[in-house]
């Protein structure tokens, strides 16, 4: 597993030994907890002996750093995002997954069967699961073979193709037809096409149908002809759901676990921050530029509140890893979305193995 390697030269100047560790604890304490930590709860956790007061004045020192800050009127602190990513690339210790944890992973996934989306669909429930956040994940989307395909007439010059794919999917297109089509040339299109296609996929059947059209060995009229090529065409073109035209090319986003996202929520402040979380989540297409983000380079990538725009008002992190494909190119990310308050120790390896063994059953 790799994280960004970051050197000591990170840490602001000043920040010695008794400071580092004082700050460590108290971050380790937050996470735990999620509550301020105060002199006292650390002068019980540090290895050193220093007083409340001693603790005290290094906890100042430190939030003149911009490393902690002092929620409302409490007496303890609590890190700032400037504080949590100078722990998280240079302070936290990442163990290992224990053998019982990666047997539960790999048998929650591979238990799946064959689709791909129903591993990923798995992982990323699972992942919710044992990190008690949201679990998501970006793919490509997958090609299905085809169960039945239907032209529909609209009325003058317009007509709906209805595409089936044999996992219950279900995609509607509309295109132009010529003036005066007749309804029979839409249901030879149909026939020509279900006999054709039924089985396999869009990709794999298109360009030997159009060559079929090409050779004119069809057997269709011209109009019929042009039917099939139009409908092909505007087939094969991912459907954008939020601007309801073609785009070039279609993610997935898959989210799963969301509800956790609401426990432990009780005072107000929380309230509102899982509400922008929830409407971070629902733009879809700037949370799946985010996690490509993490696609390029190996490893785990970790996100931390308002270093990105997205979670700018509802202080949220993202710790995602990219898989590849037997071919090892990278097609896709998945990971956990939480609070900034993550337990990034466990979840940094969780997610790491969750991807790998994705990557292994891809290949």
């Amino acid at each position: 597993m790799s994280l960004d390697p970051r050197s000591a030269h990170l840490f602001p100047p000043g920040l010695g030994e008794r400071p580092r560790e004082v700050f460590r604890h108290l971050v380790e304490a937050f996470l735990t907890s999620g509550e301020p930590v105060g002199s006292r709860t650390l002068s019980q956790r540090l290895p050193l002996t220093l007083s409340p007061a001693s603790i005290r004045n290094v906890m100042s020192d430190l939030e003149a750093m911009g490393l902690l800050y002092a929620p409302h009127t409490s007496a303890g602190r609590v890190p700032t995002e400037k504080g949590l990513r100078l722990f998280v690339d240079g302070l936290l210790e990442i163990g290992d997954l224990a053998p019982e944890e990666r047997g539960v992973i790999e048998q929650r996934i591979t238990r799946t069967g064959r689709h791909v989306e129903d591993v990923l669909t798995q992982a990323t429930q699972m992942l919710s699961g044992l990190s008690r956040c949201a679990g998501l994940v970006v793919t490509a989307k997958q090609d299905s073979a085809l169960k039945h395909v239907e032209f529909v007439a609209l009325g003058p010059g317009k007509a709906l193709v209805i595409m089936v794919s044999e996992d219950g999917q279900v995609e509607n297109r509309v295109i132009d037809t010529p003036p005066g089509l007749p309804l029979s040339a839409l249901a030879e299109a149909t026939n020509y096409l279900n006999a054709r296609l039924r089985g396999r996929t869009l990709d794999g059947a298109r360009a030997e149908v159009l060559a079929e059209l090409d050779s004119e060995r069809a057997e269709l009229d011209t109009l019929t002809a042009k039917i099939v090529a139009e409908g092909l065409a505007t087939l094969a073109q991912p459907l954008d759901s939020s601007l309801g035209g073609p785009r070039t090319e279609e993610k997935v986003l898959i989210v799963r676990g969301t509800a956790n996202l609401l426990d432990n929520v009780e005072a107000q402040a929380d309230i509102e921050r899982v509400r922008h979380l929830f409407d971070d989540i629902e733009r879809k297409n700037d949370l799946i530029q985010l996690l490509e983000l993490a696609g390029r380079g190996d490893g785990v990538k970790i996100f931390i509140g308002s270093e990105n725009r997205l979670f700018s008002l509802s202080g949220s992190s993202i710790v995602a890893a990219p898989y590849a494909n037997a071919a090892g190119h990278i097609v896709g990310v998945i990971g956990v979305l939480g609070p900034t308050r993550l337990n990034y120790g466990r979840i940094i390896p969780m997610v790491d193995h969750t991807a790998k063994v994705i990557g292994r059953l891809l290949g």
